[in-house]
């Protein structure tokens, strides 16, 4: 590290900052403005929020996990959220911003009637606003450590490379995180959303400038050659975009031997992942922090396009530079056991002075945009959902932004004690996503379906909790195979509760119909009797959309992929298939009337 890349760095830090200061006044005025940026964001701002919380700092070290076990097709450990999030942007979207609420948690106020809502709100709250989101924000700074362990692995403070602070154990690493973390308690409690958003923005252009940049250099190293000499030193499977199943890895002497995926991995994966868990970002039917987004958005027409440029970024433009990256690495560390830190060697080894520090402010902006979101978000629940409604309600407005600011600030404190508890959280994605299975269909039928009460989301909640313990520690069985039977037990759970106990209480199911009108069979017992409410229509279009979208964003993804390995004819027709699907979203939203569907 050059004094030109400290330099950069702390351009970028005070760019990060000036943000938070110019937006205090906008978040000032309201927990609305606070939270949901007054629901102004245009759909780019809203939308590049989107792509750039799910872009954390641990993202490239996954990918680069993911490519060396599996090659490319280890993406679909991912990829396959697209379904899901293709089906929030025709489905969803526009009902998030109709519903007029404050965060995803609410909702349950809207929706159900009774004690049990009250509890299901507050239980919600804590469950994810802070335990799971905690958790999460834990990954994030481990992340972050490991990269700076391997840019800066002599790093001490005050010639100690471990020391106590209360009780609670430190590296020099983890308290450059501290540090940071202070930093974006500061900005984020300043701005909230609104800053955030913005903030987002400009940390998302940093992020991905420093990505394409790293992985032009990194393909045109000497040892590389280029895309031609990388796909001659790599086994032509770790190329491929579909699993080789069930074939033997051993061809790849150079790591000796790399996993495949198996049939059930990909089966999990693809067909019921998607639709079946809860997972920050990509919720079935929207939620957490892309609802918070798409309720930020000025109207339903900016909710839907915010949403839709989230899902084209996210899957489609933003992996090949990594992938790229992490392809290299394979080649430049086929020894390292550590394969997710083999991305920030590469950006050690290869990057020259300037460009290493563009590569840090990329990283920092990274793990700085989702950590803000998770704690925004975070306090967002706290605040509107148990402390509003149930502590101190009827308190002025300035009252309670001023208490999310002392939320913010206590949330990132918790999630750093969380840090110091932990030395990896490399299987947290697989305890989330495990003990979420069975909630998806919840969440999606909600909106479609008056039966759904309060006691099916708590019984979608908790039932993977009775299973998940003897399934992971009594028969050790595989993620994918557990996730696929708890998802099949929940589902039998939470339908059996739903029909065991009353449904709610019909003068609530009105105000909401009235409120979101989603019209379709299930509601026609509420509607029956509301011949005044307009119910949505077109479902059979936004259905051809969701298809055309995720063969839209899919075609993209393969063939900016083919056209970067020399495979232009089909990259390009791949192309051509992707403006086709788009034009057929277009000419259906216009067929249905675009203002009419999501105005």
């Amino acid at each position: 590290m050059e004094i030109i890349d400290w330099i950069i760095i702390i351009i970028y830090f005070i760019i990060s900052l000036g943000i938070g200061f110019y937006m205090f006044k906008r978040a000032s005025k309201s927990t609305t403005d606070f939270f949901i940026s007054g629901r102004k964001l245009p759909w780019y701002i809203a939308g590049t929020s989107m792509v750039a919380t799910t872009f954390a700092a641990d993202t490239p070290l996954a990918i680069t996990e993911l490519v060396a076990q599996n090659g490319i097709a280890g993406n679909w450990l991912w990829w396959n959220m697209l379904f899901g999030g293709m089906l929030t942007v025709f489905f969803f979207a526009r009902l998030w911003r109709r519903a007029g609420i404050m965060t995803d948690c609410e909702f349950v106020d809207i929706r159900y009637s009774g004690k049990v809502a009250n509890f299901l709100r507050g239980f919600r709250s804590i469950y994810i606003g802070v335990f799971m989101n905690v958790i999460v924000m834990a990954w994030v700074n481990l992340a972050m450590v490991k990269i700076l362990k391997v840019m800066f692995p002599e790093l001490t403070v005050f010639g100690l490379a471990e020391f106590s602070i209360l009780g609670l154990q430190f590296s020099p690493h983890l308290l450059v995180v501290a540090g940071l973390m202070v930093f974006i308690a500061f900005y984020s409690s300043l701005s909230g959303m609104w800053g955030i958003s913005f903030t987002d923005t400009f940390q998302f252009v940093v992020a991905m400038a420093g990505c394409i940049i790293l992985a032009i250099f990194a393909v045109n190293h000497a040892d590389i050659g280029g895309v031609a000499g990388l796909k001659e030193k790599l086994p032509e499977w770790v190329f491929n975009y579909v699993p080789d199943f069930g074939k033997s890895s051993g061809d790849y002497s150079q790591s000796g031997g790399l996993l495949k995926m198996g049939v059930t991995a990909f089966v999990a994966y693809l067909g019921v992942q998607w639709w079946a868990s809860w997972y920050p970002g990509a919720e079935p039917g929207g939620g957490g922090y892309v609802a918070q987004r798409m309720m930020s958005a000025k109207n339903e027409k900016h909710s839907l396009l915010a949403t839709l440029w989230f899902q084209i970024a996210h899957f489609a433009l933003r992996p090949w530079p990594w992938i790229i990256v992490a392809l290299v690495a394979l080649v430049l560390y086929p020894n390292e056991p550590d394969k997710g830190a083999t991305y920030v060697m590469v950006i050690r080894d290869i990057m020259p002075a300037g460009l290493l520090g563009l590569l840090m402010a990329a990283f920092f902006a990274a793990y700085m945009s989702t950590i803000a979101s998770q704690t925004v978000w975070g306090t967002s629940y706290i605040i509107n959902d148990l402390y509003r409604p149930f502590v101190k309600p009827n308190a002025d407005e300035k009252f309670y932004v001023k208490v999310s600011r002392i939320t913010t600030i206590l949330l990132i404190i918790l999630s750093l004690i969380v840090t110091t508890q932990f030395d990896q959280i490399s299987d947290a994605w697989k305890f989330i996503l495990s003990c979420s299975g069975g909630i998806g269909l919840v969440l999606i039928f909600r909106w479609f379906w008056w039966r759904i009460n309060a006691w099916s989301e708590i019984s979608a909640m908790i039932a993977p909790y009775f299973i998940y313990p003897i399934l992971k520690y009594k028969y050790n069985m595989p993620f994918e195979e557990s996730l696929i039977i708890i998802v099949v037990w929940s589902t039998i759970v939470w339908i059996t509760v739903t029909f065991l106990t009353k449904p709610t209480k019909e003068e609530k199911l009105k105000e909401f119909y009235k409120k979101v009108h989603t019209g379709g069979i299930g509601w026609r017992h509420i509607s029956k009797d509301m011949p005044d409410v307009k119910g949505d229509t077109g479902y059979l279009y936004l259905f051809i959309n969701w298809i055309a979208g995720c063969i839209m964003v899919m075609s993209c993804l393969f063939g900016i992929g083919n056209i970067i390995f020399g495979e232009f004819i089909t990259g390009f027709i791949c192309i051509g298939i992707a403006i086709v699907a788009g034009a057929i979203i277009y000419y259906n939203l216009s067929k249905i009337g675009w203002k009419k569907v999501i105005d």
